[in-house]
């Protein structure tokens, strides 16, 4: 009651402020922090602040009482996803008014496990991250690049995302090796932790003598944990692939289901782990079976910055004509996140 009544008293003096920015944080230790909710994901709440040249990145473990008078798109641990606004009340429960709903819906902090600012400015609602990595040596003349995007755009039920990777690897005397793989990914959000999806990827790859594999699949999923500690989500659909490889002449179509995960592990300090293997046995071509794995490790580096490292493995039981089962990429590079 005594913290309720100091932070009315805080709201009142500083009411010209607080014009222009309306949320305000209290920490567990009863630190209170004013500015602008940017987001809240991966267990990280980002808060930007009048009187700081960067924004602030607190746990959310750490965060008692939030308030704000801003539109967010909001997702609760029980898979309800909606847009409202957020305040804490006396009795610690958190109060979310939503914008569409009559209704309200009254939960915990710690039942928050997404909040994401939605703005009307298009680049408002972007995220963009760029890594890249290069190796050079000279006994042998090995030339090594590597580069790997991602843009993501948030709508308030739905987000689109666009990747190109490529791997290169050039040596004197010896065959290039060449991968690049890219693709856009579409996410429709649906309540209690479904979604629907729909993905078209593209691969080319020396190692299995693939000229340009196209892959395009359309499925359903659901979230099975979702808390701001991990995510771990599985899907399942239909794939349709187009396949045209160096040594063949013939173009080879086939129709097959696929079945995956997603695992993403974030509460450890600043690292951050995400793996995903996706199976795609084949409905049209007997006992082909193909498959994915990606592990991906992350350290954030102040500003924004980070180091990555992992691995892409592919596995083929039926490659082309003198292509190789399995091919895969160790990488290490350096990116920003934007």
């Amino acid at each position: 009651m005594k913290n309720q009544a100091l932070i009315a008293a805080f709201l009142l003096l500083c009411a010209p402020t607080l014009r222009a920015q309306k949320d305000t944080v209290v920490m567990t230790n009863n630190d209170l922090m004013v500015g602008e909710i940017k987001s809240l994901n991966n267990g990280v709440l980002i808060i930007k602040t009048t009187y700081s040249d960067e924004d602030f990145k607190v746990k959310w473990d750490k965060v008692k009482e939030v308030y704000s008078l801003n539109r967010f798109l909001i997702t609760l641990d029980n898979g309800l996803r909606t847009n409202g606004n957020v305040r804490t009340l006396r009795n610690d429960t958190l109060l979310i008014g939503r914008i569409y709903e009559a209704d309200t819906v009254y939960t915990t902090v710690e039942s928050l496990v997404y909040l994401k600012g939605l703005e009307k400015k298009f680049w408002d609602r972007i995220d963009i991250n760029l890594d890249l990595g290069i190796n050079y040596t000279k006994a042998n003349q090995l030339r090594q690049f590597s580069l790997r995007s991602k843009i993501v755009y948030l709508a308030d039920k739905w987000d689109v995302e666009l990747y190109y990777n490529a791997n290169t690897s050039v040596q004197d005397s010896a065959t290039a090796t060449r991968r690049y793989d890219a693709g856009i990914g579409y996410n429709y959000y649906l309540q209690n932790d479904w979604f629907a999806s729909y993905d078209l990827t593209f691969l080319a790859n020396t190692e299995q003598a693939i000229k340009l594999r196209t892959n395009g699949k359309v499925g359903i999923g659901k979230f099975i944990v979702h808390t701001n500690h991990a995510y771990w989500g599985a899907g399942a659909g239909l794939a349709f692939n187009n396949e045209q490889f160096t040594n063949e002449t013939q173009t080879r179509n086939s129709i097959e289901a696929f079945i995956g995960a997603e695992l993403n592990l974030f509460d450890v300090g600043d690292l951050n782990m995400l793996t995903s293997l996706y199976a795609y046995p084949s409905l049209t071509e007997r006992r082909r079976i193909r498959s994915d794995l990606k592990i991906d490790l992350k350290y954030d580096l102040p500003n924004d910055f980070y180091v990555k490292t992992g691995i892409t493995l592919n596995y083929d039981n039926r490659p082309a004509i003198s292509g190789n089962e399995t091919d895969y990429v160790f990488y290490t590079t350096f990116g920003w996140e934007f």
